[in-house]
């Protein structure tokens, strides 16, 4: 076989998982940009490998990027020990209309609950439950990637998965009556309407705020919905507050979200979840370097809608 064409095949294989192994590392990760450095990373050692190393593209491809991921989670960990607030993953655009190709084959089922649930899991955790319940992999190929034996990536994954499962909404509700809910509560959210607030939010609601310390944000989750409708209301009754110049309402991670440009020219991404008839989690999203790719995607909007000498920030 000529060097070029060994060259042009191996290429041509990686291309071929570049999609499922993303979206693996995106949930091990929590970032699109992360994931993507992995995927650099992963494409070195995929040149380098002997070609007896390689009995199977998609299990030696997987077996190096879940390794790259352990190694950065435990430097994300350590980060995240510092970062100011509450951490959010990045947003990934649901709507096909804008999405890249990327993330369509990343999937929608990557919601910010499923994110935040397995954030809280150990590395090893996350990783066994990621590669068997969502990737279809045996235990006999997950043992070796993680160095366990196979009662213990069972164990491991169990725990995950009891862990997940607590975690996710037991009452489900058609995509269309969330965006209904979900557009009334964005509705309010702007006014600064108790009344309304109060009828659209679940008892439990939480409210998560990601600034990264860049933005004006919550330092901690808000819990209730008694304390969120005042976070909304509050804001509405500042003397400096401006009513957004400029908001949309799309799917992002599989939710009910608006994009907005506030008053002071600053990105915001709001997503909700919806129970029934009420939100039972706020997720705002400030942090620019978790905007850039999302905002590069959508597009700024029409000077015409915007106030002239608008900055945006």
């Amino acid at each position: 076989m000529r060097p070029e064409k060994s060259t042009a095949d191996r290429a041509a294989a990686f291309e071929s998982e570049r999609g499922r192994l993303t979206g693996l590392a995106y949930r091990m990760l929590g970032t699109l940009a992360d994931a993507e450095d992995v995927m650099q990373d992963a494409w070195l050692r995929w040149e380098g490998a002997a070609p007896h190393e390689v009995k199977k593209p998609g299990a030696y491809l997987s077996a190096i990027v879940t390794r790259l991921c352990l190694d950065r989670l435990k430097q994300a960990r350590r980060y995240r020990e510092v970062y100011v607030g509450p951490w959010l993953p990045e947003p990934i655009l649901a709507d096909p209309a804008a999405a890249s190709d990327t993330e369509e084959i990343i999937g929608s089922d990557i919601t910010f609950a499923l994110m935040l649930a397995l954030e809280r899991l150990s590395p090893l955790e996350r990783a066994a439950f990621i590669l068997h319940d969502i990737f279809e992999m045996p235990f006999g190929e997950i043992a070796p990637l993680l160095e366990r034996s196979e009662p213990a990536c069972r164990q491991l994954a169990k725990r995950a998965r009891d862990h997940v499962r607590k975690s996710r909404p037991r009452f489900t509700v058609a995509p269309e009556e969330a965006e209904k809910v979900a557009a009334a509560f964005f509705s309010a959210s702007k006014s600064g309407d108790l009344d309304r607030l109060g009828r659209l939010l679940a008892e439990n609601t939480e409210l998560h705020s990601d600034g990264g310390g860049r933005k004006i944000a919550a330092l901690n989750v808000i819990h209730g919905a008694p304390k969120v409708a005042r976070f909304y209301a509050g804001i509405a009754r500042k003397p400096a507050y401006r009513p957004p110049l400029w908001s949309q309402q799309m799917r992002i991670n599989n939710l009910p979200a608006n994009m907005t440009i506030n008053g002071d020219g600053t990105r915001e991404v709001t997503l909700v979840e919806v129970v029934g008839n009420a939100v039972t989690s706020v997720y705002i999203i400030r942090n620019p370097d978790k905007l850039e790719r999302l905002w590069k995607q959508v597009g700024e909007p029409d000077d015409k809608a915007m106030p002239p000498g608008t900055a945006l920030n």
